[in-house]
């Protein structure tokens, strides 16, 4: 069936108390791809064998493929043999153990939905993550079948001149009519969702690596001609990772090559196939001219994260797709520890928790919650989420906390060894943990099943120079799950003294001192902690590297926040005490109880105390000037107050900016001229200069710097670092420049996306009309998930007082583009979806506005994609 004669029948929900194994298992399988112009042909051959009571075998599939043919042990099957629908192919009473042949043709040039076999920028790519295979070929597409696969790709070699497959190269050859084939074979058994191919035209940029056993592995990226000379930092971070694997849980890898291929159109960021690697072409190509500080971490994450995916992925797969954590949270958490040892690990952890906070806990809070180990779905790829992921790897670093490193690594050991080569759950990863450990986590296994961010509230009380903390912890309803249970926590505190010097008062029960802090075992719904001999005046610095994926609330006051800003050694303690101190009163400004220009004494003694602050790491010191974001202040107030908070916001900014205006130009002046570099110093160096700059946008003089900064600058980091300023300014010069930047950049796409991402987030009142502009600009192209992304995402995401415009523009602007999207594109449909959840915690008129919108939504859409997380939002 055509894509455009799809059915649009509801799926039915699937849950994970029903999960059964497969009646069936594959022993091998075949698969030939012949490539056309138009059309591809795949022919699948699987060596099968009954494993349950069922006579027939129910294979996947899917209405954009046309069946040509079945056969069983070379016998072709007609009439009633089988029967074939949308979404299956059923073959009756079928043999103990056979060989069966499937012939089907696909359209990949029509297949915008980029899942399955696609045609994008000359090449043909795959996508089979999470239920792409059934697209290709009739099959047992779920992640429990695990099977060995050998590919053979053929296809006009002048247009097509590079085969790629899974595994290690096989034969190569010439067949007639000016075509050739490549045979590669995957010796180890995989699920068909890390199936991979790639068939194109492209350069390649080649290195080796050699394993410290000895190993020497091919390393190949291959991108468009244009872009190979941007891979250079791309294939460095594969070098780093794969020796920081073997380094930190010696694992190595075990096949000859590892290729990755940059491709322009893309769902998601990056795919583990095994050995192939397909990436956004996003998190592999950069130079100083091209990408900024953050997409260099960026490329180094993902770069990673993918890698490490080879066993916590790949070699221990996932036993079902409610299992998704177990390997996607694992791998969070490898990527991030990976990427605190590469760069600053104190502000990687910040930007980690930034993320969570702004992305997956209004998750938590909304309609569309639910647990790290979901119970039911309708559309997997809704769930490719932050609390999958983020909370997830949070789940991960929580239980690394408990047990310690050295039992982590052997309880990683464990599972490798119980597992490997099999599907997992995420209780056979916890098991490992427990085993390896002799820590009981039964109650830990909460995080995995239940729903929802945990409040912590800590108050003091004072007996005879000692202190007792009452912990108390609290969690609202989420859908589905009324009634919260208490869950097992670290939090990981320290102490003060009134001069800012640590001290280690010793406590009674309940927690241990480590090398990091005191680390409590919070258990129950309000437990007390008894610290003896506190000095009197000592200040406790709660949460320390935040211990655990919770909201914190406290009894602490100005001052004795401000002694943490000042004096605590802890980076994630101290820059939130930096938040909290800037929080309380923007809150007040925002409700009108405070003028945003009357500034209180304690937040100009510690503001002085930073901007003259020579000691702290510049990147950190960026964190601690900058005032909480607008959503992170939205996420504060009971009711979001979108206009209130952004001009509170503004005024506290602008306040602060003239009155430290000089310190704060004469700090910028001192890191403007620095020299370009990739090191950790010279980014943190970018970071503090432009969080200054930040600032100087609020002072008369602004035009002059920030337009200097942008015309002299040598990298993307500092030009971006204008621009985005310049797109929210009454400059003079503000159309002239973008048109410029737009001129200087228009053909490297990836610059383009920034160009695009800076002025959805402009805050002017003529943003939403602006943003319509451009989604008619030629550069705007709705098939290209970066693109619609960079603008739509970051507008609904990001822009928060103009997405929730008084006229509800914003609203209708998203709620058009999705429904465009549905038809095009479902999975990036269903991704902008969450913005419109969210209409709860707006103030009345707000609410009607959006809801009304969502309502509307609901009958223009066709795909289950889409249409399940609209029906959950209302």
């Amino acid at each position: 069936m055509d894509a455009s004669t799809a059915a649009t029948v509801p799926k039915q929900e699937i849950k994970l108390a029903d999960y059964k194994p497969s009646a069936f298992k594959i022993d091998g399988v075949h698969l030939t791809f012949k490539l056309y112009p138009e059309l591809a042909e795949v022919t699948a051959t699987s060596r099968m064998r009954r494993a349950g009571d069922a006579n027939d075998l129910v294979l996947d599939g899917g209405p954009y493929m046309r069946l040509v043919s079945v056969a069983i042990d070379s016998e072709t099957l007609v009439g009633s043999a089988y029967t074939l629908s949308d979404d299956s192919l059923v073959l009756h009473d079928v043999p103990d153990a056979f060989s069966l042949t499937i012939v089907t043709e696909l359209k990949p040039k029509e297949n915008t939905r980029l899942e399955g076999l696609y045609y994008s920028g000359r090449n043909f790519c795959t996508q089979c993550e999470a239920e792409g295979f059934r697209h290709i070929t009739y099959f047992l597409d779920r992640p429990d079948v695990l099977t060995t696969y050998d590919v053979r790709i053929e296809a006009d070699k002048t247009q097509f001149p590079l085969l790629l497959a899974n595994g290690n190269p096989g034969t190569v050859g010439a067949l007639d009519e000016g075509r050739h084939y490549a045979e590669w074979h995957d010796p180890h058994p995989k699920p068909c969702y890390l199936f991979a191919m790639v068939a194109g035209d492209l350069a390649c940029l080649n290195d080796s690596y050699t394993t410290r056993s000895g190993q020497q592995v091919e390393l190949n990226i291959y991108a468009a001609k244009a872009d190979i000379a941007k891979c250079d930092y791309a294939m460095g971070s594969l070098k780093r990772a794969m020796k920081w694997d073997e380094d930190v849980f010696g694992l190595e890898y075990d096949l000859d090559v590892y290729n990755i291929v940059a491709v322009s159109d893309f769902n998601m960021g990056a795919m583990e196939n095994k050995g192939l690697n397909i990436f956004n072409t996003k998190y592999v190509l950069a130079s100083p001219e091209t990408a900024t500080d953050t997409d260099f971490e960026h490329i180094e994450g993902v770069i990673g994260h993918e890698y490490f995916h080879n066993w916590t992925g790949n070699r221990v797969t996932c036993r079902d797709w409610f299992q998704l954590s177990l390997k996607e949270g694992l791998t969070v958490f490898r990527d991030q520890e990976f990427s605190s040892d590469m760069t600053s690990r104190a502000v990687k952890r910040l930007d980690d928790v930034r993320t969570l906070r702004m992305l997956q806990f209004p998750e938590d809070a909304g309609p569309l919650a639910h647990p790290v180990r979901p119970e039911s779905y309708i559309e997997i790829n809704n769930f490719y989420t932050t609390t999958v992921y983020n909370k997830g790897a949070e789940v991960i670093r929580m239980m690394h906390r408990f047990i310690g490193p050295d039992a982590f690594r052997r309880g990683m050991d464990l599972y490798f060894e119980r597992h490997d080569g099999e599907a997992a759950t995420c209780e056979d990863f916890v098991v490992a943990m427990e085993a390896a450990s002799g820590t009981d986590l039964s109650q830990f296994r909460l995080w995995y099943s239940q729903a929802g961010t945990p409040t912590l509230t800590v108050t003091r009380s004072f007996e005879d120079g000692d202190v007792i903390l009452a912990v108390e912890q609290a969690c609202a309803a989420t859908p589905g799950q009324p009634i919260k249970h208490p869950m097992h926590m670290p939090l990981l505190i320290g102490w003060l003294d009134k001069s800012g010097v640590e001290v280690k008062p010793s406590v009674v029960s309940g927690g241990k001192w480590t090398a990091e802090g005191c680390l409590l075992d919070v258990k129950s719904t309000v437990q007390h902690y008894h610290f003896k001999d506190v000095p009197a005046g000592a200040v406790p610095s709660l949460l320390r590297g935040f211990s655990a994926p919770v909201t914190l609330k406290h009894d602490l006051n100005a001052e004795e926040l401000a002694l943490l800003v000042r004096a605590d050694a802890d980076p994630f303690a101290r820059w939130e005490a930096s938040q909290s101190l800037y929080s309380v009163y923007l809150q007040s400004c925002i409700t009108g109880a405070a003028d945003p220009g009357d500034i209180p004494e304690y937040i100009l003694n510690a503001f002085t105390g930073l901007v003259e602050d020579r000691e702290t790491d510049q990147a950190l010191l960026a964190e601690l000037l900058t005032l909480p974001s607008e959503i992170s202040l939205g996420q504060q107030l009971e009711i979001l107050l979108p206009q209130e908070i952004h001009t509170a916001r503004h005024g506290v900014t602008e306040a602060l900016a003239q009155r430290f205006g000089g310190q704060i130009v004469e700090r910028y002046s001192e890191l403007a001229h620095e020299p370009y570099s990739l090191t950790k110093e010279s980014k943190a160096s970018r970071r503090l200069k432009n969080a200054l700059l930040r600032y100087i946008a609020h002072m008369p003089q602004a035009e002059d710097i920030v337009t200097a900064q942008l015309r002299h600058a040598d990298n993307m980091t500092d030009k971006v670092a204008a621009l985005a300023i310049v797109a929210n300014s009454d400059f003079a010069s503000r159309d002239a420049l973008l048109s410029a930047f737009y001129e200087e950049w228009k053909a490297d796409d990836l610059v383009i996306d920034k160009w695009f991402a800076l002025q959805a987030q402009n805050t002017r009142v003529d943003a939403v009309s602006k943003i319509r502009d451009l989604m008619g600009h030629p550069a705007f192209k709705y098939t290209n998930p970066n693109r619609l992304r960079s603008l739509i995402s970051t507008f609904s995401m990001l822009n928060q007082c103009r997405f929730h415009d008084t006229s509800g523009e914003g609203y209708i602007l998203l709620v058009d583009t999705i429904a465009k999207m549905d038809k095009i594109n479902p999975q990036t449909a269903a991704r902008l979806v969450a913005p419109l959840g969210r209409w709860r915690r707006l103030p009345e008129a707000l609410q009607v506005k959006m809801k009304d919108q969502l309502e509307q939504l609901r009958s223009r859409v066709e795909s289950d994609d889409v249409r399940e997380l609209v029906e959950k939002s209302l």
